[in-house]
């Protein structure tokens, strides 16, 4: 499914905050407390080193939506990196529901104006031609090699080591590459054995099985190559938590290099 490229006014991280304590807010009281539990810590037990090495790792974006019938097989082909021994090391799957479908009967409770916004970002920069779904891109680079099953050709560039660490509910990133260049960090929850039923839409009647959803997403700038964030608080709840964390030059969504790995989950959290 594809759509005409449109601006939007709206910035993506404001959107990300606003879509979270918009959700807060229409939620009852004992769903607050429940959402309020999926702090970051809840999520992690411990911390959590990450080192990408000096080979540009894959990081696999796919832009995609729960209204969208062409999607579930797309999204089927890229649940099966779960099991992947590449997983974290090689490549880094990260799924962004996008909200355009919402208008065509199902509300997609994963879905963000901002990242419908930062697949936008791709066309704008020339990228793509055309804002759709199942959308992917490799390295920031638009893929559709998925339909033939493949997967994407490893990148030969060695640009560098991304280190992140994540303690407390904050993440302390280093990428040394960027020699005094501004650099942007990109740090995204992600939750793992998700089924919905939908109940309306192009999907109705169906329980999709989704891996690798976005939950929140966090960036900041730096000038030095090295970065503090808060880590990125769950407003859903996902039987299985990791983390992908990124870097890009500012104002691109292209990856220069990635790392990422699974959350273990504090006992009882």
């Amino acid at each position: 499914m594809s759509m005409q490229h449109k601006s939007i006014k709206a910035r993506a991280a404001e959107c990300i905050n606003a879509r979270a304590e918009g959700a807060m807010r229409r939620l009852p009281g004992s769903m607050v407390l429940a959402v309020a539990l999926l702090h970051p810590g809840a999520v992690l037990a411990g911390k959590l080193s990450l080192n990408s090495g000096t080979r540009q790792v894959i990081l696999l974006e796919m832009y995609t939506s729960q209204g969208c019938s062409s999607c579930p097989p797309a999204e089927r082909w890229l649940n099966e990196y779960v099991g992947d021994d590449d997983l974290w090391t090689r490549i880094v799957p990260i799924v962004f529901h996008v909200d355009y479908w919402d208008y065509i009967g199902w509300k997609d409770p994963y879905a963000s104006v901002a990242y419908g916004e930062r697949q936008r970002d791709y066309a704008r920069n020339g990228k793509t031609r055309t804002v759709y779904t199942p959308g992917l891109f490799n390295n920031g680079r638009e893929w559709r090699g998925w339909t033939l099953r493949m997967d994407p050709r490893a990148s030969s560039r060695e640009p560098g080591n991304l280190s992140a660490t994540i303690e407390d509910g904050h993440v302390s990133a280093a990428f040394e590459a960027m020699q005094g260049k501004p650099g942007e960090l990109h740090v995204a929850l992600l939750g793992f054995d998700i089924e919905t039923k939908v109940e309306r839409g192009e999907n109705r009647n169906s329980t999709l099985a989704q891996e690798f959803v976005v939950l929140a997403h966090e960036a900041g700038l730096s000038s030095d190559g090295h970065w503090e964030l808060p880590m990125p608080a769950a407003t859903a709840a996902a039987g299985r938590y990791g983390v992908a964390v990124w870097v890009s030059e500012p104002g691109k969504p292209t990856p220069l290099q990635a790392t990422g790995g699974w959350l273990e989950p504090e006992s009882g959290g």
